[in-house]
Parts: C-alpha cells; sequence; structure tokens
C-alpha cells in the first residue's frame, strides 16, 4: 500500500534545478536508502516531503494520517530541560492521557459525581495507558536511549550541557522511541560509533514502519536498506535491493542513459545539418521543413549529470624519526578530566585509528593535540620538525557568506586567481560552485573546501576528525586512496569501520574509567 505518492516534483535551489518533473511512490512498510552525488539534492529532498520546504512544482501526497519524523542534524533542541525529561516528550500524548486520568479520578471525589460514568471513563484510559506500556515508560527509554549511549550522558543531566554531537544523539533517540509511520533520517551514523551504529542497524532491521535514511556510510545503507532511493539528472529513480545491489544496476544504467544521450545527440547534428543544408532549396525544402518540425517535437533526453571528480594528494614534507609525537600523562576536558592519564607514542610513518565510544572524548583530544584546548594535565611534545595538517569535524567557517575561493584566497594570499580555481577544481569544486557562498555549499562540498586547504598544505602528520562525514562515495574512495599513499603519519578518528580498517595498521581504543 502506498504511503506518499510523489507526481511532478520540481525544484531549483541557488540557481540549480535539482529536480525535474520528478516523480516516486513509496510504500508501507519499505526500508530505503537515499544517495546520490554531493549537491544532487538529497538534504532538499527530505526536507520537502517532511514539509520543510516548499517544492517549486508537483505534489507531494501522503496517504491517509502517517506519522512521520525527520531527523534533522542542524535543528536545536530545549536546552533547559534534562535528558531525561527530552526523551520524555516522545511520549507527551500518553502523559497527557494519564493526567486527563488522574484528574478523572479527583472528579470522583466532587458532590453530585457521576461515579459509574467516572469510572467507566478512568478505566479506559488505564487500558489505553496500560495496552501502551506507560507505566514502563523509563525501562523503555532507557533500552533504547543505553543502545545509543545515550545514558552514559546522565538522564537528570541538562540538554544545555551536552556537545553538538550529544545532542543529534539525543535527537535520533527520541524519534526512535516515538515510532512515527515514517522515519526520515540525514546521516544518522555521523555522530555515532562503532558499537551504536551496531545496535541501530539491529533496531532499524526489526522496524515494521517505513524509513528514508541519507547516508554516506555505504555499509550501514547495505545492512539496513532492502531498495534504493538514487537522485541523478533530475530524477529520482527507485532500486530494489542493498546498496551493493543498487551500484550493479546503476552503473548498467548509467552506460545505457550516457549512450543513450549521445546517440541522441548524433542524430540531431544529422538533422541539424540536413536542414541547413536543404532548407534553401527549392526541391528539398519541404523535407528540411519536415525535419524540421520532427526535431521540435523531439523529447530530448536530458544532459547526463556532471561528475566532478575529487582528486587528494597531501604534500609531504620528509621527516624520518621514532618519535613524531609524545604523549605522557595527558588529561583532556574542558573542566573535569573526560579520560584518565595516558601516554601515546608514534613514529612519522605511523598510521593510527582512534576508536571510541561517541562522547568520550576523541574530539577533544584531537583539538588538545591540535593546540585549540590546552591540557587539564600531563602533557605531549611533538618533534621539532613536525608539520600538521588538521581537518576538523565541524563544518566551521569564520565566514559562511563567503566563497569558496574567498575562503581559499584568504589561506594562501599569494596564490593568484587561476592557481586558486585549480586548487578548488581539483577537490571538485568548479565553476559556479566555486562562487557561492560557502552556506549554499552540500555539506560533503563544505569538506571538500576544507580538504582543498590540506591539498595545497605541506606536513607530515595528519591528524582527520571524520573526515568522511558528508562525502559522497567517490569522495570517499579518491580520499582514501590519498591517504594510504601518503607518506607521513595519520591520526585519524573515524566511526567508518570499513574507510579506517583499511588505511590504519594502528588502533588505540579509547575507553573511560
Amino acid at each position: 500500500m502506498s504511503i506518499l505518492d510523489i507526481k511532478g516534483l520540481t525544484h531549483t535551489f541557488d540557481g540549480k534545478l535539482l529536480f525535474d518533473k520528478a516523480d516516486l511512490t513509496i510504500n508501507n512498510g519499505e526500508h530505503i536508502g537515499v544517495v546520490g552525488l554531493n549537491g544532487a539534492g538529497k538534504s532538499t529532498f527530505i526536507n520537502i516531503i517532511s514539509g520543510k520546504i516548499p517544492q517549486d512544482d508537483g505534489e507531494v501526497l501522503w496517504t491517509g494520517n502517517v506519522r512521520r519524523a525527520y531527523l534533522d542534524q542542524h535543528a536545536d533542541i530545549d536546552r533547559s530541560q534534562t535528558v531525561m525529561e527530552y526523551l520524555q516528550t516522545s511520549f507527551a500524548h500518553l502523559y497527557e492521557l494519564n493526567a486527563r486520568m488522574e484528574a478523572t479520578y479527583e472528579k470522583m471525589n466532587e458532590p453530585g459525581a457521576d461515579l459509574d460514568a467516572l469510572i467507566n471513563k478512568a478505566n479506559r484510559m488505564l487500558e489505553t495507558l496500560t495496552d501502551a506500556g506507560f507505566f514502563d515508560l523509563d525501562a523503555q527509554i532507557k533500552k533504547v536511549a543505553n543502545g545509543l549511549g545515550v545514558g552514559r550522558y546522565g538522564y537528570d543531566t541538562p540538554v544545555a550541557e551536552l556537545s553538538g554531537g550529544m545532542r543529534a544523539k539525543l535527537m535520533l533517540c527520541k524519534l526512535l522511541l516515538s515510532e512515527p509511520d515514517m522515519m526520515l533520517l540525514d546521516e544518522p551514523t555521523n555522530f555515532l560509533d562503532i558499537e551504536h551504529i551496531a545496535w541501530l542497524v539491529e533496531y532499524l532491521n526489526t522496524v515494521k514502519g517505513t524509513f528514508m535514511v541519507i547516508s554516506h556510510d555505504t555499509d550501514f545503507l547495505d545492512k539496513v536498506s532492502k531498495c534504493i532511493v538514487s537522485i541523478e539528472n533530475g530524477q529520482i529513480k527507485k532500486y530494489s535491493g542493498n546498496y551493493r545491489q543498487y551500484t550493479a544496476q546503476a552503473e548498467m544504467n548509467r552506460k545505457q542513459y550516457e549512450e543513450s544521450y549521445l546517440r541522441q545527440q548524433r542524430e540531431i547534428e544529422r538533422m541539424e545539418d540536413y536542414i541547413n543544408r536543404n532548407k534553401a532549396r527549392a526541391a528539398t525544402a519541404g523535407m528540411a521543413n519536415a525535419r524540421k518540425k520532427q526535431l521540435e517535437k523531439m523529447e530530448l533526453i536530458k544532459k547526463p549529470t556532471t561528475v566532478y571528480e575529487a582528486e587528494f594528494s597531501f604534500p609531504y614534507t620528509a621527516l624520518h624519526t621514532r618519535e613524531i609525537i609524545a604523549v605522557n600523562r595527558l588529561q583532556i576536558g574542558y573542566t573535569d578530566p573526560l579520560l584518565p592519564p595516558f601516554d601515546l607514542s608514534m613514529d612519522s610513518e605511523t598510521k593510527l585509528w582512534i576508536r571510541g565510544t561517541n562522547g568520550i572524548g576523541k574530539t577533544t583530544l584531537l583539538k588538545t593535540l591540535t593546540g585549540f584546548l590546552a591540557p587539564l594535565g600531563g602533557g605531549f611534545k611533538f618533534h621539532p620538525f613536525v608539520k600538521l595538517g588538521y581537518v576538523e569535524q565541524d563544518l566551521n567557517f569564520p565566514n559562511p557568506d563567503e566563497t569558496a575561493v574567498s575562503y581559499f584566497s584568504g589561506r594562501f594570499p599569494r596564490y593568484d586567481t587561476k592557481k586558486v580555481r585549480a586548487a578548488l577544481a581539483a577537490v571538485g569544486i568548479k565553476n559556479d560552485l566555486a562562487t557561492k557562498p560557502i552556506r549554499n555549499l552540500s555539506g560533503g562540498e563544505q569538506v571538500r573546501v576544507k580538504l582543498a586547504v590540506l591539498n595545497n598544505t605541506e606536513s607530515n602528520l595528519l591528524i582527520l576528525d571524520e573526515p568522511t562525514n558528508h562525502l559522497d562515495v567517490r569522495a570517499k574512495d579518491a580520499l582514501k586512496k590519498a591517504l594510504l599513499a601518503y607518506p607521513g603519519a595519520l591520526i585519524l578518528v573515524s566511526h567508518e569501520k570499513e574507510f579506517a580498517g583499511e588505511i590504519c595498521p594502528k588502533i588505540l581504543d579509547i575507553k573511560g574509567d
């Protein structure tokens, strides 16, 4: 049974046509992965069907009273509540019903009350609450919260004290608890560690309702998707099967589409050539006019989407040493230590993957090593000739209204315009992408801008915090290739086992007390 029908969806964002009379039908109970290249319109698509932004044209038709919930990584939440109070809002309707039941009991004490009617009313409410598991809600909440690692924050902790990543995980927890008919999930694994991604995979595979999930974590998509929706060439195409099955079908379709487009272009050229050669000749003008009418009626195949490939190659300054960094009894945190004191030593060729539960301090550690935070105790020392390259997890830019060209030029003032453009083009930020405000670029395109800086910075130690967040499959493969070829040392924080495991032979598991 269909729960969502999209007909003739047309939408333009920042001058780019993302959807051109696109159609899609979603059936009840489907588990769907949403894919597409950076900037294809995945998040815009989810925002349209969630009702957050209106489409330019076309229809988005939900069947009946479908309850839907949207995980928006950029949304904010009430920071005055505690963790438990926020999660309990998933069951606000049950708490309201319980309050009405309590009020009904109070009315029984009023003079002249119709006790039989009030008792029957209260019993119906009690039955509804019991069937919904209201009296075991705290246990139900904690089961999901502990599965995602939210419980370790402390249920009495104010939301205001949580980091952005913690709040994103909290929002995911609330969404799962609400059990909507349709879940719209935008990059739900970005702030999850490996253990909690595994829990989410298991949970989603038991969901009886429908969900659509955007993710660049192909292993995750492969495990939770029963079909794939691909945004390509202004259309929304639906493929049966998981992600790996989709890639095989999509590659075949892509080649067929390109061949059809080229074949039609050749036919158009032949017809235009015939028309131009014969329209002025009396004997053949009729034939030329007929060809012209035929050409005007032809349904044109849209030009295949231009794929801006990324090429990463991080300049290396030679440094051969047994100890590029030495960490001694280091304590990290903001006011109180997040971790026990620890030691670490790396040589100039070590590639280290740092793992650990979300919120335990991986990002805090990287910010301490790169000088953005001061140690709370102990210390660390880099080799005197170390050249550091760093990409943080957050998509923070000093001025998101400036363009990629302006941002990059500010970091390399000696580069002329041609060299700036070439540097950005190398990572796939070409043409109008380079001159748009950074805030109007997709998350993956913003990551590419940051990596373009790294592409032009000499280093012998790279420190990367979740660099694959938001990158599409092609860009992620290019990044993996560059990191494997990089001769220097690497400290990598990543929740993607398949990506990090192939790059880093050495692993540091960070654990709390």
